[in-house]
């Protein structure tokens, strides 16, 4: 797969008085990467949604390490962490696009649901798309 790097440019409505990012923007922002890393791949959640695959985030964590500030721009890398053809769990790293330093990370976990919100195997259902974060979990162990 082609880079999973998302860059974003830090708006003003994204800080507080002190032109810091507010913690909340971080769980956007994994969104977005998230988003954007499933468009690389070939499968889009609109896609995803229209075969009948639903995607809920289970539960969503961040660690502040550094500030980032109003105007800087940074990367939000998203790595696939752990994936079973059932649940699946994103790792994120947010990193400064000036000078590499890393600001946050993060995770967040999900599941594979059919439109009756059954667990959907992915590997039985939707070979390609399992394979494709198959191959995406191998490519970083």
């Amino acid at each position: 797969m082609e880079d999973t790097r998302y860059r974003h440019k830090v708006q003003y409505y994204e800080t507080d008085q002190m032109q810091v990012v507010h913690h909340s923007n971080y769980i956007r922002w994994f969104e977005e990467a998230r988003t954007d890393f499933l468009e690389k791949s070939g499968f889009s959640y609109a896609w995803m949604e229209e075969q009948g695959i639903i995607i809920p985030v289970l539960a969503v964590s961040a660690e502040y390490k550094q500030m980032v500030h109003y105007g800087e721009e940074v990367f939000i890398i998203p790595v696939v962490e752990s994936f079973n053809g059932v649940k699946l769990t994103l790792r994120y790293e947010v990193r400064n696009a000036e000078n590499g330093e890393l600001t946050t990370v993060g995770t967040s976990a999900h599941c594979f649901l059919d439109r009756n919100y059954r667990p959907l195997r992915l590997k039985k259902e939707f070979p390609q798309v399992y394979q494709m974060f198959m191959d995406s979990l191998e490519s970083v162990t």
